[in-house]
């Protein structure tokens, strides 16, 4: 199984550059205690990461297949973006999203001119419901993480923090599908082998972790999160192999410690971020002695995935059981 390159990764910035955005950094190495910068993706056209992906896959694509057009099969911000790609190149767009998405994301798909259509609680009946309406309309398929033309635009996250940190120590990147690991883990360790890339999913959808454990992609039964973009019962086959070549350590996050990270966010970094975005920095706030992110002297980067939040859901954040 083929990887992504340093160059594919180099010639996908290019081909991004006209509709995604160099996000900046943020040090909150103070409020934090310890080195601590942050990715802010939430500052992405769509607010989120997954523009890099969608945006280079469909400049991929022969101009034909664009005027047909493309559907897929999302939570919530892979649909946003393709959405606001397609639209931004003249593409029709479909989405396939669960009946339990969140509203907010439902509505960012349908403000991007998408056609929008709600099917089932898992990726399974996603892809389902998407591959058929595929095969019945002409359309091409943008997968949500495991394809190289996805990776390797979720990999230019990765050439941005080495540039912007070029100090960096360790790099931590939240897992859902593992698109996004796999293209950063890739830009980080094919420009640096000496870095460490450490994954962090939640503990109710351990799928990357489980998978590593086991030595191959396996399937959940189920997961459940507050972090509705992390939750996939499956590692891809193309995310895994990149997870097995190029990242460190896949660690697992509680709902609470998500919950605590992003009103942490919140109040001492003044960026909203949704569940899933805030992680990585759950991760780093929790981390224990010992750990590769509990050595408080290394100089972290965490990236902030996505910033799709209904204010009401913050809110709601502030108030769980203790």
């Amino acid at each position: 199984m083929a990887l992504v390159t340093l160059e594919d990764i180099r010639q996908a910035a290019d081909r991004i550059r006209s509709i995604a955005r160099r996000t900046p950094m943020l040090d909150l190495s103070g409020q934090a205690g310890r080195p601590l910068q942050v990715k802010c993706e939430p500052q992405q056209p769509g607010g989120a990461f997954k523009i890099r992906g969608a945006t280079n896959m469909l400049q991929r694509l022969p101009a034909e297949a664009r005027r047909r057009g493309v559907i897929t099969y999302s939570s919530g911000n892979h649909g946003q973006a393709v959405a606001l790609a397609a639209s931004r190149l003249g593409a029709p767009a479909v989405v396939v999203a669960p009946t339990t998405a969140p509203a907010i994301k439902i509505a960012g798909m349908k403000r991007w001119g998408a056609e929008v259509i709600l099917e089932g609680t898992t990726s399974a009946h996603r892809l389902a419901r998407a591959e058929k309406e595929a095969a019945a309309r002409g359309l091409t398929m943008v997968p949500p993480f495991d394809h190289p033309w996805i990776i390797e635009g979720q990999g230019t996250a990765g050439l941005e923090i080495l540039e912007q940190a070029p100090d960096v120590e360790v790099v931590v990147v939240p897992v859902g599908g593992g698109g996004l690991i796999s293209g950063v883990s890739a830009a980080i360790k094919l420009s640096n082998p000496r870095l460490k890339v450490v994954g962090v999913e939640p503990a109710g959808a351990p799928k990357m972790s489980r998978s590593v454990a086991a030595g191959h992609p396996i399937t959940l039964e189920s997961t459940k999160s507050i972090a509705d973009g992390l939750m996939p019962v499956r590692p891809g086959d193309l995310t895994f192999a990149h997870v097995q070549a190029y990242v460190d350590e896949v660690v697992t996050v509680s709902d609470d410690e998500i919950a605590k990270a992003a009103l942490w966010l919140f109040y001492e970094a003044k960026q909203v971020v949704e569940p899933s975005g805030a992680a990585t920095v759950a991760a780093v706030l929790s981390a224990k002695p010992g750990t590769l992110l509990g050595d408080t002297s290394k100089r972290l980067v965490a990236i902030l995935s996505g910033g799709n939040v209904a204010p009401e859901t913050l809110a709601a954040l502030d108030h769980r059981p203790a």
